[in-house]
This record gives structure tokens, C-alpha cells and sequence, in this order.
């Protein structure tokens, strides 16, 4: 699984490149409301739908959970739909918050 997780500090740096993947937080409604990363989207049903529908399958995404669980199953979801640039941030945003931003809300 290693080479399908990135860690927070690859992110942040894959997040100021020239091609930033888009980030799509796998998260709950009231986890998002707690503390997200900015730039990120809460994936819906309806996002979802859109991503396997209407991106094309080599656009770099990177998801993220609360400890990189639930990001890996969307990872994996994704892969089975044919997405190859698909990553998921190890130890999600608990790890980003105490590797990256220790003033980060954490729960």
C-alpha cells in the first residue's frame, strides 16, 4: 500500500507544484465541521458520481480521512473505476495536524 499513500509532508509539497492533485476529504459532515484541510472538497454522493463520471482517469487526486483508513478505501474504489493517480495521505489529517500544523484542531 505504500506506494498508493503519501505522507502529509509529500502533500503539502504536491500541493504547491505545478499540478496539485485534487483533494477530496472522505471524512463525515460533522468531522469537516470540526477542522479541514483548505483547498479540499467533502466528497458527497453526488461528487462521487462525478468523479467516476466525468474526470478523466489520470487527474491526481489525494484523499484524506481522520487516520488514513477510510481514505484508503476510496483509493481503492477509485483504482477498481480505472483512476491510476489516486493517493491516499498516510495517518490522515490527525498526522498533518502534528507533523505539519500543531495549532490544528485535533479530535
Amino acid at each position: 500500500m505504500e506506494d498508493y499513500e503519501c505522507t502529509p509532508a509529500e502533500l503539502q509539497e504536491l500541493m504547491s507544484s505545478e499540478n496539485p492533485p485534487k483533494l477530496i476529504d472522505v471524512r463525515e459532515q460533522s468531522e469537516w465541521d470540526i477542522v479541514h484541510l483548505e483547498g479540499g472538497a467533502l466528497l458527497t454522493q453526488p461528487l462521487m458520481e462525478e468523479i467516476t463520471e466525468s474526470w478523466h482517469r489520470d487527474t491526481p487526486i489525494v484523499f484524506y480521512c481522520h487516520n488514513g483508513v477510510r481514505s484508503v478505501q476510496a483509493l481503492l474504489y477509485l483504482r477498481q473505476h480505472g483512476f491510476d493517480n489516486v493517493r491516499s495521505m498516510k495517518g490522515g489529517i490527525d498526522a498533518w495536524a502534528q507533523e505539519l500544523d500543531p495549532g490544528m484542531t485535533r479530535y
